[in-house]
């Protein structure tokens, strides 16, 4: 990747995690912790990699995206309005009653969400539904479904694997969002996943590794995934918790809370901050 393309995508990326905080610190509730640790991927995905159109969402030839982590859906909004869905305007409103942007994603109040989720184990069975329905159609898209770490303990999951490897879903790539923390605390320890990467191996997946926050490790890694042909492709992508916010990072406590009006201030003071660097 050229060097302004990597430094257009950081500074986009700390837009996106600005709109993650904005938005849970207006809501007084929310995940940010899970939230940051995916604004990079989510990032890369929609201004590198997939095939969109935010002034048509329901475009037939776009790729679609299932945020099966749902509950960390301010990360999906925020890129959402960045890129132009919608306007910046509603992430203030996240979880106001009667707002458009709700807890979970909802495709049928929202421009750009392609899968209503948010009951962890169940939105990569959605995508894998898609990206079955997009072969019988003999579609040129693909189907990106990001998971959460401590969400593979579902066993739901692993029947999902086995029927997209059976079912040769080769528009199907699935991201494991490994920060290793999960509401309870370290993965490793509440119940451990690892290893990751040979347990999708087994299922019959081709597996890719990828720094979450580095946009040269994951063009690399989605490229390669996107390129499998006859099997689905997993990227494991090794992440932080809270990513960008000092005192969120790799803190288990920010899975679910909201900062307050200092920690609020503090947190898009060193965003901001961090923005500012880049244009020096």
């Amino acid at each position: 990747m050229d060097t302004m393309k990597n430094l257009q995508l950081q500074r986009i990326a700390c837009h996106v995690r600005q709109g993650v905080v904005e938005g849970v610190f207006h809501a007084k509730s929310g995940h940010p912790g899970g939230s940051l640790s995916i604004a990079d991927t989510l990032t890369y995905l929609y201004y590198a990699q997939m095939k969109v159109d935010p002034a048509n969402p329901q475009w037939e030839d776009r790729d679609r995206l299932v945020l099966s982590k749902g509950h960390c859906c301010p990360a999906l909004y925020s890129v959402l309005a960045e890129k132009g869905y919608f306007d910046k305007a509603e992430l203030q409103k996240l979880r106001h009653i009667g707002a458009m942007l709700q807890g979970h994603p909802d495709m049928k109040g929202i421009p750009g969400v392609d899968m209503s989720s948010g009951s962890l184990g169940q939105g990569i069975s959605a995508a894998c539904g898609i990206a079955l329905a997009g072969k019988l159609k003999k579609a040129d898209w693909n189907v990106y479904a990001i998971l959460g770490d401590g969400e593979i303990e579902e066993g739901q999951v692993w029947e999902a694997a086995m029927f997209a490897a059976h079912n040769k879903l080769d528009n199907l790539i699935a991201v494991v969002d490994n920060n290793n923390l999960q509401i309870d605390g370290r993965v490793s320890d509440v119940c451990s996943v690892y290893p990751i990467d040979e347990k999708f191996r087994a299922f019959g997946w081709e597996v890719f590794l990828a720094d979450a926050h580095d946009f040269d490790s994951l063009e690399a890694a989605f490229t390669a995934a996107a390129a499998v042909k006859g099997k689905p492709a997993v990227v494991i992508q090794k992440s932080i918790k809270g990513k960008g916010v000092s005192f969120m990072e790799d803190k288990a406590g920010w899975h679910g809370k909201a900062p307050n009006k200092e920690q609020y201030e503090q947190a898009m003071a060193e965003l901001k901050a961090a923005e500012a660097a880049m244009e020096g």
